[in-house]
């Protein structure tokens, strides 16, 4: 029996990068899956009908996660289409980079509504919904909630601190939520994923220069793929995993390992 038969999972930001990879990997796992996009539709109608096309169930949703409106619609959309959740991938982030000094409010904001008050917002929507609904027989948990952090919620980002916030936040608010929910047997937590080949930093490992120092920042000595994530997040959605609850999964090559100091620094 695949992990995730006939479970429903809806995956903000679903379209591209680590989101498209989780959205195939839950679909050949056996989920149907809600691919939440908020802008090309055309990438999500694509995935969508890719996962078709293998015998799955996709359906695009349009949404900002960082609308309270649009998260309550699109979960409204998907329980009409699927019947119930029981699994949230709150997935959905982006980046503004900027020296302190150069960011700007609006950067700031834009960062933290889309990658903390999102993830929030869904969180709170699926909670809601997990509950009214209650435990079925296809999983052991009543709901699953995946969040998507970064090596950045443990490792400062210069440069960067709209995002290292966003994702430092995204940690105590997994670990309060899982706190708080554990005993309705509700499992929340989070993949904190290195350097991972997708569009938000292709200017890294497209550039020949940029990706031979960003190999130094990795012990295992390659840069992670997508699908490195996707297998991470249907094992913390499976059965298999049922007794982690307020946990941070890292994949990232040994980023965390702080590599400049191998040689003792």
């Amino acid at each position: 029996m695949k992990l995730l038969e006939g479970q429903k999972a809806l995956v903000t930001g679903g379209n591209s990068g680590i989101g498209a990879a989780v959205s195939i990997a839950f679909a050949r796992a056996g989920a149907a899956v809600g691919i939440n996009y908020h802008e090309n539709a055309k990438q999500a109608e694509m995935l969508a009908e890719a996962i078709r096309r293998e015998g799955g169930e996709a359906l695009p949703l349009h949404g900002d996660v960082a609308n309270e409106a649009d998260v309550h619609r699109m979960f409204k959309s998907f329980l009409e289409a699927f019947g119930r959740i029981d699994i949230l991938v709150a997935n959905a982030g982006l980046k503004k980079d900027a020296a302190v000094t150069a960011m700007t409010l609006d950067q700031w904001r834009a960062v933290l509504d889309t990658n903390l008050t999102g993830a929030f917002l869904c969180a709170r929507e699926a909670i809601g919904v997990f509950i009214a609904q209650g435990p079925s027989a296809i999983s052991r948990a009543t709901g699953k909630i995946i969040c998507m952090s970064s090596v950045h919620q443990r490792i400062p980002w210069a440069g960067h601190v709209n995002y290292a916030s966003s994702k430092g936040g995204m940690m105590l608010m997994m670990q309060t939520l899982a706190q708080e929910v554990a005993a309705k047997k509700i499992r929340i937590n989070s993949i904190a994923p290195g350097a991972i080949r997708t569009p938000i930093n292709e200017e890294v490992w497209s550039d020949p220069e940029a990706f031979k120092k960003l190999l130094k920042l990795i012990p295992c000595g390659r840069i992670g793929e997508p699908e490195d994530v996707a297998k991470a997040a249907v094992w913390l959605a499976s059965d298999e995993s049922d007794y982690v609850n307020g946990t941070t999964l890292f994949v990232d090559g040994g980023m965390t390992l702080y590599p400049g100091f191998g040689d003792n620094g």
